[in-house]
């Protein structure tokens, strides 16, 4: 199996859907929700994709003004994927993409911090959420 890496390659909707469906991240990601979906892959400034052949297996999907701060949105591999080292390639693509002090900031999932520590990311307890209420903003 190759695993070919794209900066900024074209993903459709349904090719992010699908990829977050067969990884952990689709059951805290809006997958019903497709224009939401859309929104989330088009309105993303710096993407690093991992595919086998033409199926999406891995992406990292980032907000980022290059120079200080890129916040790594998704981070997500296939299932099928997983451990044989693509998180941790797109990780690294990613920061090949920055600038030397532009810190790589993510918001992990309980069950994914001793993955994060184990690829070189260190924790911080400064992060805060600000969730919107949907029935106020009706």
């Amino acid at each position: 199996m190759s695993i070919e890496y794209k900066i900024n390659h074209p993903i459709t909707a349904d090719q992010f859907i699908s990829l977050l469906a067969d990884s952990t991240l689709g059951e805290r990601r809006p997958i019903q929700d497709r224009d939401c979906m859309m929104g989330m892959i088009s309105n993303s400034n710096l993407t690093v994709s991992a595919w086998d052949s033409e199926k999406l297996v891995g992406i990292s999907r980032c907000m980022t003004d290059f120079h200080y701060a890129c916040y790594l949105s998704d981070l997500a591999v296939s299932e099928k994927y997983q451990k044989l080292g693509i998180g941790k390639r797109l990780q690294i693509l990613t920061q090949d993409q920055l600038g030397p002090r532009c810190k790589l900031i993510l918001i992990a999932a309980p069950a994914a911090n001793s993955y994060y520590e184990q690829i070189g990311f260190s924790n911080n307890p400064r992060c805060w959420v600000l969730e919107r209420d949907a029935s106020i903003h009706s």
